[in-house]
């Protein structure tokens, strides 16, 4: 008998509340968080959604949708694996650097 790797199981987040999902059936076009409501097939819980690409996403034929957090038709959406980074304590602790290399 050979040796068997775990397969770890991907977990997903909603984008706004934070809190982690457990999907029973494939998740459809329609369905909320059930813990703050919020549309999961959104932009924002879409693995292609990058604030900083055109569009604000990295799938360079998908079409401009205007409001990030609706659910949306688009055909390239994939759920994010993992939770959305948090970047303000990385902002906060750069610009700390930043005033003490400045100050006078």
């Amino acid at each position: 008998m050979g040796w068997i790797p775990k397969v770890e199981e991907k977990k997903h987040y909603c984008h706004k509340c934070k809190a982690e999902l457990v999907f029973e059936v494939k998740m459809q076009r329609a369905d909320q968080c059930p813990h703050c409501a919020a549309d999961l097939h959104s932009c924002k819980n879409c693995e292609y959604w990058d604030p900083s690409a055109y569009n604000q996403c990295k799938e360079h034929i998908a079409e401009y949708i205007p409001d990030r957090e609706a659910a949306n038709r688009c055909t390239f959406f994939t759920f994010r694996a993992g939770a959305l980074e948090d970047n303000t304590s990385r902002v906060a602790a750069s610009k700390s650097k930043l005033d003490s290399l400045f100050k006078k």
